[in-house]
């Protein structure tokens, strides 16, 4: 009798099992579908936005209500863009832009990486550079274009140090505050297992802050591109800063408004990479 009881608990106890995993596998598929359907709602309103504000603009613009000369269509556009291609001009102005701004924030990147580290080395003297860094912060670039023009001359040179400027004292700012806020209880722990800086620095500090090194450059990766546009306007013979400048003063607006728009492309790529470099450090760390 106490084996048979035994048995009906067994079978009462894997059936409310199954029922409970049936229940769960409900409710997890009813949550991945509203998930889902969320992205695709999100994605629809995305493209519709888009494709509604290209239909205004080209509606608009063959209507006569605003002036095509100087607000263009996206045909005009389109059709500016493909002549570009066609003479293979636009690929120029392209690469150099691509160039200038990767060059920049792959230095920016190193440069506050190297910088945040020697300051949380010493504090001492990230005590005497604070004030500096917080100026230079906060001057305005645009401002240091004409002098960097004086001192390196009108060349890509010039365009990578205008990239990097923009982005630079606040990025090291930002790293050194992410290193310095660091739970202390792991830094001693390495101190007291007769460990040195250099292990607190790489068990502890730089894993610690990969979010906000990544954080950081999704930020320097449109401040580089932003100081790479500012030193094409004035040191340039090629890139798309350039051709902004250039189409404003001949007034062609197709030309103005092609090049804004590939800026705005090519700001969405690289911070799309930056996301890919995320998501693999995520999986890895």
């Amino acid at each position: 009798m106490r084996d048979i009881s035994t048995g009906q608990c067994k079978t009462q106890e894997a059936a409310c099992i199954t029922q409970n995993t049936a229940v769960f596998s409900a409710g997890q598929r009813n949550f991945l579908h509203g998930r889902k359907m969320h992205r695709r709602i999100v994605c629809f309103s995305r493209a519709a936005i888009l494709i509604c504000f290209l239909f205004l603009w080209e509606f608009t613009a063959r209507a006569g209500i605003i002036d095509s000369f100087i607000f263009s269509s996206p045909s005009q556009v389109t059709r500016c863009f493909w002549e570009m291609v066609t003479d293979k001009s636009i690929f120029l102005h392209l690469w150099s832009t691509l160039y200038e701004t990767i060059a920049s924030f792959l230095l920016t990147t190193l440069i506050s990486i190297l910088a945040a580290v020697l300051l949380w080395c010493s504090r001492k003297l990230s005590e005497i550079l604070d004030p500096y860094l917080v100026v230079l912060n906060s001057l305005p670039k645009s401002a240091l274009a004409p002098l960097l023009i004086v001192w390196l001359g009108a060349n890509q040179t010039t365009i990578i140090v205008a990239g990097m400027s923009v982005a630079i004292f606040g990025s090291i700012l930002n790293l050194y505050t992410s290193f310095t806020g660091v739970d202390q209880e792991k830094i001693k722990l390495i101190y007291t297992l007769r460990g040195n800086k250099w292990h607190a620095l790489s068990k502890v500090v730089l894993p610690s802050s990969i979010p906000a090194i990544i954080s950081n450059m999704k930020v320097n990766i449109g401040l580089c591109l932003v100081g790479v546009v500012i030193g094409e306007f004035l040191a340039a013979r090629s890139g798309l800063g350039y051709l902004i400048i250039y189409s404003s003063q001949v007034f062609k607006m197709d030309w103005l408004l092609m090049s804004i728009i590939l800026l705005c492309i090519m700001a969405m790529l690289l911070y799309s990479l930056i996301n890919l470099l995320e998501k693999w450090c995520r999986r890895r760390y």
